[in-house]
């Protein structure tokens, strides 16, 4: 268990400065400095008496549920599915709740489409062809982009993809809200 972490979460929660919570627990800046960094391990009893300063038991700080961070990177593989058929669509991020913009990574086999009927939803999406050919239909408008060729429209617009190539299409594309 890192100590030192927790500390500092509880620290924060509690919106105190270290030199504040020094200060209500009669310790030096430098001692929750060492804590916090973990170049050191308090006994039990100076533990203690740092968490007087909040105050918070021993017992409630081992008990806390530390903070969970927010994700930030994520690996080939933590991209997650939620395609089907002919047209692969690669979510960043598994839970987009709370989340007001949406990121994938779409493949479409040759010939296949988003479907016979035209999209629409509320928002914004865009998204940049990196491979293959992608026929790209909003409203009364087409075009066929190929790589480095992008795209942008109001998403209550009607609209529907399409690879119209020999080989498979790859784009990366950007939805806000998430809709998927």
């Amino acid at each position: 268990m890192d100590v030192g972490a927790r500390l500092r979460a509880v620290r924060t929660m509690h919106n105190l400065s270290q030199r504040e919570l020094a200060r209500r627990a009669g310790v030096t800046n430098a001692t929750i400095s060492l804590i916090e960094s973990g170049r050191t391990n308090p006994s039990v009893g100076a533990l203690k008496r740092v968490l007087d300063g909040v105050p918070m038991g021993l017992a409630e700080f081992f008990a806390f549920e530390m903070p969970t961070p927010a994700q930030v990177f994520y690996a080939a593989e933590d991209l997650v599915e939620i395609g089907r058929g002919g047209v692969s669509y690669r979510q960043v991020g598994g839970d987009l709740g709370g989340r007001t913009l949406q990121i994938i990574v779409e493949r479409y086999a040759p010939g296949a489409d988003s479907g016979r009927i035209m999209l629409h939803h509320q928002g914004e999406e865009g998204g940049v062809v990196i491979r293959g050919r992608l026929e790209v239909t909003v409203g009364d408008q087409r075009r066929v982009l190929g790589p480095g060729e992008a795209y942008l429209f109001d998403s209550r617009t009607p609209h529907r993809f399409r690879n119209v190539g020999p080989e498979p299409c790859e784009i990366v594309s950007a939805c806000t809200p998430p809709t998927f």
